[in-house]
């Protein structure tokens, strides 16, 4: 069954397509309702291809993208790909959209970098109309597309999110407003506030902000501070910077314990579920619980990691 509500997923940390599978299906066994694969898939595995296989090795978990970025795939071929994970797990796709970062998208991909948002509501309008009507005639800045889908199933359609304008644009256009490595307070503060004006102006029901949140069951801060290399280098990407400096952070030295604090969840699994939880009680449609891995106890990190989330998701259901 499709997950509804408030819910608690969790991030996949595989390091392979098998390992994917594996760990979704594990989620399942511990009652988590949604799965999600971030840009790397599974070891740099294609995201959309793991998830199908994941979809079709399990009963009723929900499998979310976070994200597929835009600009190395034309929308008609998302929404192609969409249209056979749906035909193949009805209800079951949540597909996560973005346009990535300028570093990542010019130097993989050569792409000519320009106006993202723009992008990213071209690409949004053409696998919208396509999954909702069956036909897209389009051409934008970024985008030309002329398509059909005989028969077309709708698929959940959400986004990243990072600055106000870009949570105005989800709850214009979306599903669902994706964060990540946003502190908590700016979630609340300007982010909330952001998804409700876009969705206001479009005259549409507020969709639900999907915290991202890096979480790890531990009591001791020093190995919270150990483990956050795996979070990368954020503080360096200029979009990033910006908005840490919104929330009121100084990273020029880095992510510092108060940061950290608002940023990491972590503490015993009864604190975990319950400040995952938090997030839900502040105003946030649902949480995506990233776990931090220690890698010489892998698989300790993923049945706590496990353990916690299943117990926020199952408060979270009420």
């Amino acid at each position: 069954m499709t997950a509804t509500g408030a819910t608690v997923g969790v991030s996949i940390q595989a390091m392979d397509a098998p390992g994917f599978v594996a760990q979704v299906r594990q989620a399942e066994d511990a009652g988590i309702r949604v799965a999600w694969t971030t840009i790397g898939g599974a070891g740099g595995a294609d995201p959309l291809t793991v998830a199908a296989a994941a979809l079709t090795a399990t009963d009723s978990i929900d499998i979310g993208t976070a994200i597929i970025p835009t600009w190395p795939r034309h929308p008609i071929i998302l929404a192609q790909q969409a249209q056979a994970l749906e035909q193949l797990a009805p209800g079951r796709l949540r597909l996560g959209i973005g346009p990535s970062h300028e570093p990542m998208m010019t130097s993989s991909f050569g792409v000519e970098w320009s106006a993202p948002l723009t992008n990213l509501r071209e690409y949004l309008q053409v696998i919208r109309s396509l999954l909702s009507e069956g036909s897209v005639d389009f051409e934008g800045r970024h985008v030309t597309a002329r398509s059909r889908i005989r028969e077309p199933y709708e698929v959940t359609l959400m986004a990243s999110a990072l600055r106000p304008r870009s949570f105005e644009t989800c709850g214009e256009l979306t599903d669902g407003a994706i964060s990540w490595m946003c502190p908590k307070q700016f979630l609340i503060e300007e982010a909330l506030p952001a998804v409700t004006r876009g969705a206001e102006r479009a005259g549409r029901a507020t969709p639900p902000l999907i915290a991202h949140v890096p979480m790890l069951v531990t009591e001791d801060r020093g190995e919270v501070r150990r483990l956050i290399g795996q979070l990368g280098r954020y503080a360096e990407v200029p979009f990033y910077r910006a908005m840490f400096e919104a929330a009121g952070y100084d990273v020029n030295d880095g992510y510092s314990d108060e940061l950290l604090a608002d940023l990491v969840v972590s503490g015993s699994e009864a604190e975990v579920a319950e400040r995952l939880g938090s997030y839900i009680e502040a105003g946030c449609g649902e949480v995506l619980a990233a776990p931090l891995i220690d890698p010489e106890d892998r698989e300790g990190s993923f049945e706590r990691a496990f353990s916690a989330i299943a117990r926020a998701d199952a408060s979270a259901r009420g």
